[in-house]
């Protein structure tokens, strides 16, 4: 046997990188390049400035800390445990998720009403419109102060400019709209209703801008009336329109602090209280940091879980629909 024979499989040379593929390359490392450059601000943005702040409270929920000293008492789980077992923290859930059926429930037939009959041709729409829209341009604290002043009332020697209407026309024992327990929430909804109402309406009417003439034409030319049109073609293309404001709805009832916390301050009784009320009266405004930051937690993942859920269940097919080449 020679050395030619015992010697190895020879070793060629890989083909050399075409043009092409080099072109490619630098084609990849630009593109990555006006990713990082373009979404880069706004990644770090989030990191530091929602990300962070999560999981600093998430630390600061397992101290007893009153944010000012070092964090050298660990509790572990103690926060939580007297959270969870705190009957107001309860009640302020309650009253979370009340507002969030009551706004599925009434906020959006009615908004979805009234951009219906708005959508017509009527004289002065563009007034009527910007007149709705007004409430939820204006400041939580400006409108919060205004219906406190316009509800407060402190019978038999002063009444405020609602019961003295209600009274004059007739009602002589108006209900305590802030000082029941079992009327402040209901008074508190109808509050956010007039505030928030009018984005509602906007964004439905935003909706209806994209439904096509010629199906409302076609209906009509098969004898459908008004209400039969808008009931069977209108509202169901109005699905996604819908379906975006209820997420909407929810998250923000869910995280709702400025009107309760203006109007009520989370009384009486702390029968208005909500989970973000509850945590600021419990935590920042007694020193309570450790204590506040385990509410915060619960509160995120809360609204974690609704926000995913919602996702999976309702949002779905219309991000399926927005994804290029659809979900497999």
């Amino acid at each position: 046997m020679t050395a030619l024979d015992t010697a190895g499989p020879a070793v060629t040379a890989g083909p050399a990188p075409t043009r092409s593929t080099k072109r490619s390359a630098r084609r990849r490392a630009r593109t990555w390049g006006e990713i990082a450059l373009l979404a880069g601000p706004a990644v770090l943005v989030y990191l530091f400035f929602v990300l962070l702040p999560v999981l600093l409270a998430a630390y600061y929920s397992f101290f007893n800390w009153n944010g000012l000293g070092p964090l050298d008492q660990f509790i572990g789980f103690d926060n939580y445990t007297r959270l969870l077992a705190d009957p107001v923290f309860h009640r302020s859930v309650f009253n979370n998720f009340f507002i969030v059926v009551m706004s599925l429930l009434i906020q959006g037939p009615l908004a979805i009403l009234i951009a219906l009959l708005m959508n017509r041709r009527l004289r002065f729409r563009g007034l009527l419109r910007a007149l709705i829209f007004v409430p939820y341009v204006l400041s939580e604290v400006t409108a919060g102060l205004a219906w406190q002043i316009l509800l407060q009332s402190v019978p038999p020697t002063r009444w405020g400019p609602v019961d003295t209407l209600l009274r004059t026309l007739g009602i002589e024992d108006p209900p305590s709209w802030l000082a029941d327990p079992d009327v402040v929430m209901w008074t508190m909804f109808g509050i956010l209703t007039w505030k928030y109402l009018g984005l509602a309406i906007i964004l439905m009417l935003a909706g209806l801008a994209s439904v096509p003439d010629e199906l409302h034409e076609a209906a009509a030319l098969d004898g459908a009336g008004w209400w039969q049109t808008q009931w069977h073609i209108t509202v169901p293309l109005l699905g996604p329109t819908i379906r975006i404001w209820a997420f909407l709805s929810i998250i923000g009832a869910l995280q709702l602090f400025d009107m309760i916390w203006i109007v009520t301050g989370g009384g009486p009784l702390n029968a208005s209280s909500t989970m973000a009320v509850y945590m600021v009266g419990n935590g920042l405004n007694v020193s309570q940091i450790g204590f506040g930051s385990a509410v915060a937690v619960v509160l995120f993942l809360i609204s974690l879980i609704v926000a995913l859920v919602y996702q999976r269940f309702a949002l779905r097919r219309d991000l399926a629909g927005a994804l290029t080449g659809g979900v497999r």
